[in-house]
Formats: structure tokens, C-alpha cells, sequence
């Protein structure tokens, strides 16, 4: 009874160390995590002047909302905003079906062409057509000062491809034998059977599809530069960037500029301010979107892993 106390006692104070250590060590690693994001939000709220000197870390020492009002004030963002949010959501949407679809009909065995049209899919991610070629296509096609150019090269991720393809073929081949005995096609297989159990690996590729989507701008300067009413939000924001490093007096060692009045100062942005500004506002609807995704986005790394 003596010996089975102490042995009790000894791993109930072992669990209280293991605890008590484990508890101080993700306390440190959420506060990795989070600093360089709460700096970012600090600074964004900080004069620009004042945050020029340094010492800045989680919480503004001279509040101030210019830095997001002379990005707001810019008349194109509002249109940019608009096109950022319908190229994510219809991008998005468009290019889940489509890597969902392709990648249900090479992973059924019966599919002649699955192998070969694997490795036509997988050689993309090793082998490119190159800038030039690439334009030149989207000029052929006719895509160039079109919404579409944004929609149609991305309709099909590769990587979204395999790792959809994994979690179908781990997926009961039971429930598609009954379905075709039922007379179901494919089509029909693949709407009420695989894409309601791909939900979690659907999430997923959701995530990382809508991600790129929004924080692209490349693809706006090089195809819509002279169309401003398909600017993105991405993409004005970069030019904001521009001219405000543009801007700075030959002067001023750290980069500081003004907006003045008569002679008379006003207010003060730097490009560390704006870049600020704009990290936040760029980042704050994915950070809204996120949380309702995480239960699928985690079971589906778990469950759609890549195969051999």
C-alpha cells in the first residue's frame, strides 16, 4: 500500500512538471507566433513619425488612423476590393469543382487514361512554359483584358489535384458499386457520393485556392495593367507601395513623407506605415475566414495525405 502512494504521488508530480512545462512552452510559441502580427497591427496604428524612431512593439505609443485613411483615400481601392473579393469566390469555387472532378476520374481503376494523364498533370509542377509562351497563349485566347485571365489559367492545381485524388481512392469502393447497381452514372456518383464525403479535403484545397486568389496581383500586371476597372485590391495596394517609396525626400534617411498644406506639415506616412496598413487589411478577411474552416482544413491534411 506504502509503495503504491508513492508510486501514485511520484506521477502525479510528474504530471504537474509535465504539464506545468508543456503549458510554458506553448505560451512561448503563441507568443512567436502572434508578436510579429501585433507589432504589425501596432505600427499600422502608430504615427509615422513616432514609429520612425523605433521601440514599437505590441501596442501604439502615438495612435492614429491616417496610415489606413491615406490607403482608403485612394479612389480605385473600393472598385479593386470588388474585383478582389468576386475573382476569390468564383475562382475559387470554379477551381475546386474542376480539381475535384478531374480528380475523381482518375482515381477511378476503370479510367484507360489514368496513368498517363497522371503524369501529364504531375510533369506540370517540374516543367514550365515560361513568362513569354505563357503570355502569349492568354493573348491567343483572347483572355487579355478579361476577368477570365484571372478565372481560367488557375482552374486546375496540380497539388489540389493529388491530394483530392488520395482521399477519393481511400474512400469505400462498396459505395460505388451500390450506386452504379442503382443505375447511378458517374456524374451522379461523383455530385451525391464523392464530393459530400470530400467535404474536410474540399475545405482544404478551399483554403490554400482562396488564399492565392486574394493575395494575387502579378497576373494584374501583366495582363490587365491598362484596364483598371479589373485592378485587384492586391494590386493597388502595391502601387500605393510604390509611390509612397517614390515619394520619400532625397532628404530623409528613413523614409518619411508628407502631405502638406501652404507650407505647412500636416501629416506624415512612411512606407513602413503604409506596409503596415496594408499587411492588416490585406490579411483581416482570411483571418475572418479561417476559423470556420479549421476543423475541415486539419482533417483534411490528416486524411487526404499524398500516396505513393
Amino acid at each position: 500500500m506504502l509503495l503504491n502512494k508513492l508510486i501514485s504521488r511520484r506521477r502525479s508530480l510528474d504530471d504537474i512538471v509535465f504539464d506545468s512545462l508543456n503549458t510554458i512552452f506553448m505560451l512561448l510559441l503563441c507568443v512567436v507566433m502572434l508578436y510579429p502580427m501585433l507589432n504589425t497591427l501596432a505600427v499600422s496604428f502608430n504615427d509615422a513619425t513616432d514609429s520612425v524612431r523605433g521601440g514599437i512593439y505590441l501596442w501604439p505609443r502615438d495612435f492614429t488612423l491616417y496610415n489606413y485613411e491615406h490607403v482608403f483615400g485612394q479612389a480605385q481601392l473600393l472598385q479593386a476590393g470588388v474585383i478582389s473579393v468576386l475573382r476569390t469566390v468564383i475562382g475559387t469555387a470554379l477551381s475546386v469543382f474542376c480539381t475535384a472532378m478531374v480528380a475523381y476520374t482518375i482515381s477511378r481503376q476503370y479510367f484507360v487514361l489514368r496513368k498517363f494523364t497522371t503524369i501529364a498533370f504531375v510533369l506540370t509542377m517540374y516543367f514550365s512554359g515560361g513568362l513569354i509562351p505563357t503570355y502569349m497563349l492568354m493573348r491567343e485566347l483572347s483572355l487579355l483584358g478579361s476577368f477570365w485571365v484571372y478565372i481560367i489559367p488557375g482552374l486546375i492545381g496540380v497539388f489540389n489535384l493529388i491530394v483530392v485524388r488520395s482521399f477519393i481512392e481511400g474512400l469505400p469502393d462498396s459505395l460505388f458499386e451500390s450506386a452504379r447497381i442503382d443505375g447511378a452514372g458517374e456524374f451522379t456518383m461523383f455530385l451525391k457520393i464523392a464530393l459530400p464525403l470530400c467535404l474536410p479535403v474540399i475545405a482544404t484545397i478551399s483554403l490554400f485556392v482562396a488564399v492565392f486568389q486574394w493575395n494575387s496581383w502579378f497576373d494584374v500586371f501583366l495582363y490587365n495593367p491598362n484596364h483598371p476597372h479589373l485592378s485587384t485590391l492586391q494590386y493597388e495596394l502595391m502601387k500605393i507601395l510604390q509611390n509612397s517609396n517614390s515619394s520619400i525626400s532625397s532628404g530623409s534617411a528613413e523614409g518619411a513623407f508628407t502631405q502638406s498644406q501652404s507650407g505647412v506639415q500636416v501629416q506624415v506616412v512612411t512606407p513602413t506605415s503604409v506596409r503596415a496598413a496594408m499587411t492588416i487589411i490585406v490579411s483581416v478577411p482570411i483571418i475572418c475566414v479561417y476559423p470556420f474552416l479549421q476543423k475541415y482544413f486539419v482533417k483534411g491534411l490528416t486524411l487526404g495525405g499524398v500516396k505513393g
